[in-house]
């Protein structure tokens, strides 16, 4: 956590609100004491009495990553950059949170980043040289998640705001690194793995060739991770299309630069695109208004470039994730573009345990019970447990750096940090639920009590194609639902 102390450019020259200041101190109060949903609020408070207060747009970043809200984080620390461009700090948080989003070689690269601002900055240091160990090493943790294969990798290359090269890597996952999953992985196999490897065994059948899937469902389950197994199974590179690449304000470029990704992927076949938040760069065509304008015209060229692969695949396949299937423009969503859907579930007991018990592999553990862990982590993402398990490996490694004693990582390590943590699904349910779930009101019309249902954003039709995310939704968020949840981890974290 940034303190006032260190503080960098703006805030170290100019006077800061007195009530601000109050406040930021005691959201670090709350910081400091793992309450992170009110270091938040209060820092939030602060911003909007001083909104140049970099250091709370800092912490707060700060406290957005390690609830997994990464978007809202990134979205801090770009505005910290661009009010402190000589920041070094800055770019350490960003290089932390692609670590927490396993894209490794960007904390590399952000981590250097921050060294080229400050040569002597330690904690950069140590983090720079953990990830070229762990990506240059024979230890399968990191290089079997995400390591890229450095005879073949490219750079992104952006200027004046247009794409000139893609980055894109070879993946060294395949699904024995996914924990549990299993019908998930049969659809992946029969949906894009056949197509991608076997094509020939398709045409025979006069199947016709898929070129487009969407993964949709919570946040926080594996849509990215999946990505870089199916792409070490096919032996496929990977291009991942992010929306701040491709978006850019001056007419024309958003255009150009969905081309230029669809052209990198022509030059290094068989390979997949992959476009997270889909529902982003592909929202509906509706509205007016000036942003509304431009991504029309995205979403506009989006259609030309996928039309222009459905006649001829060459190699390439497309794959969309998206939290919110509903706001995706239906032209994307029709056959031989993202024409099929599959589901990716939060972990049930299972699969929870097998999480635990992957992101453990390679700690130095005590006598630790997953089968209670899994409980404890009831309706808790794969993202939220792969987040415990990495911080409940700092404790141990923060007392020894204190005491310069060494122990194993205990159990009530992972149990003080699902405490501290929680669930990232839970409000993410209940946010949802008002989406897509059709509700009855009662208005008075004419002096009279009247019924009114006010339906949700799915269309019918929408409703069939994403019955499996309705159903979860409709079932956990629900109050009995949350009632059982909070039992079973009740009982789970503090008696057996």
């Amino acid at each position: 956590m940034k303190g006032e102390d260190s503080a960098e450019g703006k805030n170290a020259s100019k006077s800061i609100n007195p009530l601000a200041k109050e406040l930021y101190d005691k959201a670090g109060e709350a910081f400091e004491a793992n309450k992170f949903d009110e270091a938040i609020e209060l820092y939030t408070q602060a911003i909007k009495i001083d909104p140049n207060y970099s250091n709370a747009y800092f912490n707060r970043a700060l406290s957005y990553a390690i609830l997994n809200r990464y978007d809202e984080a990134i979205r801090d620390v770009d505005y910290v950059l661009r009010i402190e461009p000589d920041s070094y700090d800055a770019p350490y948080v960003m290089g932390i949170i692609s670590e927490y989003q396993h894209d490794y070689e960007g904390a590399k690269e952000w981590y250097q980043k921050a060294l080229s601002k400050n040569p002597n900055y330690e904690p950069a240091k140590a983090r720079l040289k953990q990830i070229e160990e762990k990506m240059a090493g024979p230890i399968p943790k990191v290089q079997e998640e995400l390591q890229e294969d450095k005879q073949k990798e490219s750079q992104t290359v952006i200027e004046e705001g247009q794409i000139k090269q893609t980055k894109w890597h070879k993946s060294k996952m395949t699904f024995k690194d996914v924990a549990d999953m299993e019908k998930v992985k049969k659809l992946i196999y029969e949906n894009i793995i056949l197509a991608i490897k076997k094509p020939e065994l398709l045409k025979a059948y006069g199947k016709k060739l898929g070129l487009g899937v969407l993964f949709y469902g919570p946040p926080g389950n594996g849509k990215t991770y999946l990505i870089n197994a199916i792409a070490g199974e096919t032996n496929a590179n990977v291009i991942i299309a992010r929306i701040n690449e491709i978006v850019d304000m001056y007419a024309g470029n958003t255009e150009k630069n969905m081309h230029a990704i669809f052209e990198q992927a022509r030059k290094n076949t068989p390979c997949i695109i992959f476009f997270d938040e889909l529902d982003a760069l592909g929202m509906k065509r509706e509205g007016g208004g000036e942003t509304q304008s431009y991504m029309r015209m995205a979403v506009n060229q989006f259609l030309q470039e996928m039309d222009g692969v459905e006649k001829n695949p060459e190699g390439i396949f497309v794959i969309g994730a998206t939290n919110a299937p509903w706001d995706i423009d239906p032209a994307l969503k029709r056959s031989g573009r993202f024409g099929e859907a599959i589901y990716i579930p939060p972990p049930d007991y299972k699969a929870r345990k097998a999480a635990f018990i992957y992101n453990t592999r390679n700690m130095p553990l005590g006598h630790i019970n997953f089968g209670r862990l899994a409980r404890a982590t009831m309706g808790f993402s794969q993202a939220d447990i792969a987040a415990i398990c990495d911080k409940a490996a700092l404790i141990p490694a923060v007392e020894e750096d204190r005491t310069g004693r060494r122990r194993r990582i205990k159990m009530k390590d992972f149990l003080r940090m699902i405490k501290a943590h929680g669930s990232t699904l839970d409000e993410w349910y209940a946010m949802v639920r008002k989406d897509i779930v059709s509700k009855t009101e009662t208005q008075i019309v004419d002096g009279k009590k009247t019924e009114i249902v006010k339906e949700g954003k799915l269309t019918p039709e929408e409703k069939v194609k994403y019955k499996p995310l309705v159903k979860d939704v409709k079932r956990k968020s629900s109050s009995w639902y949350r009632f059982i949840v909070k039992i079973v981890r009740f009982f789970s974290l503090y008696i057996f």
